[in-house]
């Protein structure tokens, strides 16, 4: 599998710092797509922004035209070589969601699963700016990432709720709100807060995800 690398402006830390996620993080198998089957056509022209290691990916291929990016090359030979095993194939792309290698209206949808939580505010807004420029009138954003209310907030502070860990990983936890001003210039079909509980160390957490579908106006 060939991974064409691309310019991207992400600080040199984080990117050390996602090669070295991904030198421990295994393979949990494929995830569902059924949200993007529900509103995205079969052979539709998608992209997976911020793919890892395959597991949205993955699936996506066998109904859509996918590209995968990452700023992770270790993400994406793992992504590879699982698409490969399962006879599947995707473009693969090392880049950051802040500067996308593709031409305007390139894309019938967006797939951001968990991504934007890793950036910086001023590296959101142009990631939705790229996002915005990408797809084609009428496209669709998918989008996941962490709630305020989830049990992983907090660490050293850098901006709000904007946390720096350990490994040295942006996490950032988003309302409602935000994301609704975030993603101006899309229609929002779905917005949605996503809780459920977790038992840790024999304690009840929760968990708190901010799911949005949306259409480019």
């Amino acid at each position: 599998m060939t991974i064409y690398p691309t310019h991207h402006p992400t600080p040199k830390s984080q990117l050390l710092a996602w090669e070295q996620e991904y030198t421990h993080i295994t393979w949990g198998g494929p995830r569902s797509t059924r949200t993007v089957r529900d509103h995205l056509l079969e052979g539709s022209r998608v992209l997976d922004a911020g793919c890892g290691n395959g597991r949205h990916l993955l699936p996506l291929s066998r109904r859509y035209c996918t590209v995968g990016i990452d700023i992770s090359k270790t993400a994406l030979v793992a992504s590879g070589t699982y698409l490969e095993k399962s006879g599947q194939h995707s473009e693969h792309l090392v880049s950051s969601v802040t500067e996308l290698p593709f031409d305007n209206d390139s894309f019938g949808g967006i797939v951001c699963y968990g991504v934007l939580q890793h950036l910086f505010a001023g590296e959101r807004r142009a990631a939705v700016s790229e996002f915005k420029r990408v797809l084609s009138p009428g496209g669709f954003l998918f989008f996941e990432a962490f709630g305020v209310d989830d049990m992983r907030y907090g660490g050293t502070e850098v901006e709000p709720d904007t946390f720096l860990r350990k490994n040295g990983v942006i996490y950032h936890y988003f309302t409602k709100e935000e994301v609704s001003s975030l993603l101006r210039g899309f229609e929002i079909i779905k917005l949605e807060n996503a809780r459920s509980e977790k038992k840790f160390r024999g304690e009840i957490h929760s968990r708190h995800m901010i799911k949005v579908v949306a259409r480019l106006f």
